[in-house]
């Protein structure tokens, strides 16, 4: 009888940034497909979701990919919703907010996170008592002067794409220690599905060289760049129609709804959105064509098709719950398109 690993991720309830948290489940000729994953349940009391005198919390399995690197094989990572004791959805569920999950929108997601030295909490490649180099030869690198941690980076691509993540590049940032992982998806629930199963490979995977991963927006003070999920995003009106006029109508409906996007773009994002370092300021919005210090970029491929595709909204944080940032794009494209 053949033995299969089935590990149950989530997110915790912890506050104002989620943490992954998983679990392992054996079971007994697995077929392989997520409707014979059984639901299971956790002690919600230990990750902030529940109190001690009603601790049971629900997963409910929404997602399922091979696991590519369990010891031994036969493993299997199934990406779950947190459901409170009655079956509801749970607080903490950023997957229940999308209203609508329709495959018309498309997301790429560019998740930007930093590696840290566990010895000295610094980025990996800082010296202990001081700072590298200014920013400018780390971008996109090469060489052991200017690149660190691509072992690991490479080693997290690589399972990633042996899970079926829909990966589409990589590449070192402008920080030195800090890198970029770019997913595309359809629709808001496989988006983050996808988003949050690479995370939970990086982090495993760092685990094995003695690396932490910070998805802080800002790891380090001062001159130094923040870590942000730029979101780019578009609908088949976008794509298809398209149109100056299309595109700046959405970008001034974001303009319109701050607060409902800002709320959701991750915490701690003011220090990061200062208006510096290829961002906006937190307090204002702005939209402009090839614009990177802009809320919202018209990237220059839209332009030459004719205004005809996507848009990147350059506001979230990398430590963002991406179920929450594409269900709100989702809605406010929508709004201003109606």
């Amino acid at each position: 009888m053949a033995k299969s690993k089935l590990e149950y991720i989530w997110l915790d309830g912890y506050k104002p940034t989620q943490s992954l948290r998983s679990k392992t489940k054996i079971v007994d000729d697995f077929s392989g497909r997520l409707e014979d994953v059984s639901g299971w349940n956790f002690d919600g009391s230990s990750t902030e979701q529940a109190s001690g005198d009603n601790s049971d919390t629900l997963l409910k399995p929404v997602a399922l990919y091979p696991d590519p690197d369990r010891f031994g094989g036969n493993g299997w990572l199934v990406m779950c919703e947190v459901l409170n004791a009655d079956g509801t959805p749970h607080e903490s569920n950023g997957r229940a907010t999308i209203d609508d999950d329709s495959s018309d929108f498309w997301f790429g997601l560019e998740q930007e996170y930093t590696l840290i030295d566990t010895d000295t909490n610094l980025p990996i490649g800082f010296p202990k008592d001081g700072f590298p180099g200014p920013q400018g030869p780390y971008y996109t690198s090469v060489g052991t002067r200017n690149t660190v941690g691509r072992a690991l980076v490479d080693e997290h691509l690589h399972y990633c794409l042996e899970a079926g993540l829909n990966v589409e590049g990589i590449n070192a940032e402008v920080m030195m220690g800090q890198w970029e992982f770019q997913i595309f998806a359809k629709g808001a629930a496989d988006c983050g599905d996808q988003i949050w199963v690479a995370r939970y490979l990086l982090e495993r995977a760092g685990e094995k060289y003695g690396i932490a991963v910070d998805w802080h927006p800002k790891p380090v003070k001062g001159d130094w760049n923040g870590s942000g999920m730029h979101a780019n995003f578009s609908c088949g009106a976008m794509r298809e129609q398209g149109g100056k006029d299309m595109m700046v109508t959405i970008c001034e409906g974001f303009g319109k709804n701050i607060d409902r996007h800002i709320s959701v773009y991750g915490a701690d994002n003011d220090q990061r959105l200062t208006g510096l370092h290829e961002t906006q300021s937190i307090d204002k919005f702005s939209y402009g064509e090839h614009d990177r210090g802009a809320s919202i970029r018209i990237p220059v491929n839209t332009i030459q098709d004719g205004y005809k595709g996507r848009l990147e909204d350059r506001r979230p944080a990398s430590n963002a719950d991406p179920y929450r940032v594409a269900a709100v794009i989702i809605t406010t494209t929508n709004e201003a398109l109606a």
